[in-house]
């Protein structure tokens, strides 16, 4: 279900189920952590084989649940969409079709979303009496605002590529999300993971501020011979 591909500086991470557009059972998202959280490369690219993203949750699986383990389903998913987050390495979500429900919300997880033209978007759960339960209701507001989060979460509607990219749920609208990928992995390793972690501090902002300065002299004197070469 999780076929991975290692270049020097990327990590291709595919969601390989098509005949099922991708959805993921507990296996599918256990394989899914473990991929991103061991890679070694400095960029992951997320992607889903064949003409969707992901799905989301399995809902041959979730029909049969109780509460209890539908409770463990949900948790499984926030714990992976957590992994990405938190991930040394910065993961990109190379969006090409349909991101359904969990989908939408692994994405949204990704430090960088690029769509294809073709990408579309919806939250559905509310069709079938649930909801996303992976992060959606903390992430889709924090990152498009409560007011189209609530309209995508309330009606279930599907978006296209150009509106997700309005309302920043995607950065960029592209032909080949992969060369994002490809221009991120250019970068300085290093840099990468220290952009990252300074982005995605939650600390107050004295903490911060004090941590982004304390990260930029580390970084100008592990660089300070190529930052010269630079200037000659």
């Amino acid at each position: 279900m999780i076929r991975v591909t290692d270049d020097p500086k990327i990590r291709i991470v595919t969601i390989d189920r098509p005949e099922r557009r991708n959805a993921l059972t507990l296996d599918g998202l256990d394989a899914l952590s473990e991929a991103v959280r061991e890679a070694a490369q400095p960029v992951v690219y997320l992607r889903g084989a064949g003409t969707a993203f992901c799905a989301g949750a399995d809902l041959d699986v979730v029909a049969g649940l109780d509460d209890e383990s539908a409770t463990e389903l949900a948790t499984s998913g926030q714990r992976v969409a957590n992994d990405i987050e938190d991930a040394e390495s910065v993961v990109v979500a190379g969006i090409d079709g349909a991101a359904r429900g969990g989908g939408v919300e692994l994405a949204l997880a990704c430090d960088v979303r690029v769509a294809t033209p073709d990408a579309t978007f919806a939250e559905p759960g509310v069709r079938l009496g649930i909801f996303g339960a992976w992060g959606g209701t903390t992430r889709l507001p924090e990152i498009v605002g409560m007011g189209d989060a609530l309209d995508l979460a309330l009606t279930g509607r599907v978006v296209t590529a150009e509106d997700a990219h309005r309302m920043g749920l995607v950065s960029r609208v592209v032909a080949q999300p992969r060369k994002v990928a490809d221009r991120l992995a250019a970068n300085d390793p290093d840099a990468l993971r220290v952009v990252k972690g300074r982005v995605r501090d939650r600390s107050s902002t004295d903490v911060q501020l004090a941590r982004e300065a304390e990260s930029f002299g580390e970084l100008v004197a592990a660089n300070a011979d190529d930052i010269a070469a630079r200037r000659e």
